[in-house]
């Protein structure tokens, strides 16, 4: 199967826009370039990149709106870009489902990383293959990792690539305390800093998502001072 290198880049800076697209050309990839949000969505029904960055201050809809779109169609990973020190549009991108996020002014090659990272966890891992195939099952949940979905007695939703390998190490080890570093670290590989919150963003987007499909069961506990485990019922 040829590998998806298409990237789908909305930005409505020209002079940012095309220098980003040839360094990531120059890298491989296949750039779609955007100025604003009113293509996004058509051109994701006539093809599904490997990934989106989408910049939150565009004219017209801003890409808060669009990621809200692209999510009802769509669990592309998503890059958001983000201007420096705005924590109130990183959170809100990410409980959103946004996969990552990079402040502006930021350097082409940690772009290219982000990409490479998101792309490497929007796939299924070997170790959940060898350990469960396809899926893995625990409390009644079944994590469908093709599908890159999670279903309940018969009721099945989306997960952003962040949410789906959150879920997935919690799952692999149910009623295992894993710590925020470690999960972190699994979900992100190392492309994190050591006072990172976006774990928290990502876990409540999955307790939200859980908790909906299960009619209010709660399965991912907090383990206050420790970190968070997957919890299922005794038998």
């Amino acid at each position: 199967m040829t590998e998806n290198k298409t990237i789908f880049l909305v930005d409505d800076d020209l002079k940012l826009r095309r220098l980003v697209a040839k360094f990531l050309v120059d890298q491989g990839f296949d750039i779609r370039e955007f100025p604003d949000g009113s293509q996004v969505a058509e051109a994701l029904r006539e093809v599904e990149p490997a990934a989106v960055i989408l910049d939150i201050m565009l004219p017209g809809e801003s890409g808060l709106d669009i990621l809200r779109r692209i999510r009802q169609q769509s669990a592309v990973p998503v890059i958001m870009l983000t201007a420096k020190g705005d924590d109130e549009d990183r959170i809100t991108g990410l409980e959103l489902g946004a996969d990552d996020y990079l402040p502006k002014p930021f350097n082409p090659r940690e772009l290219v990383a982000r990409i490479n990272a998101v792309l490497r966890r929007s796939q299924p891992t070997t170790r959940s293959e060898a350990a469960a195939g396809d899926s893995i099952e625990a409390g009644g949940f079944v994590l469908l990792h093709k599908r890159r979905t999670v279903c309940f007695a018969g009721q099945e939703v989306e997960l952003s690539a962040t949410e789906h390998r959150l879920l997935e190490a919690l799952m692999s080890l149910p009623g295992t305390v894993l710590s925020r570093e470690a999960l972190l670290s699994y979900a992100r590989g190392k492309d994190f800093g050591p006072f990172d919150r976006s774990i928290d963003v990502h876990i409540s987007k999955l307790r939200t998502k859980t908790e909906q499909l299960s009619g209010g069961k709660r399965c991912i506990k907090t383990v206050w001072g420790s970190g968070y485990m997957f919890e299922v019922d005794e038998p």
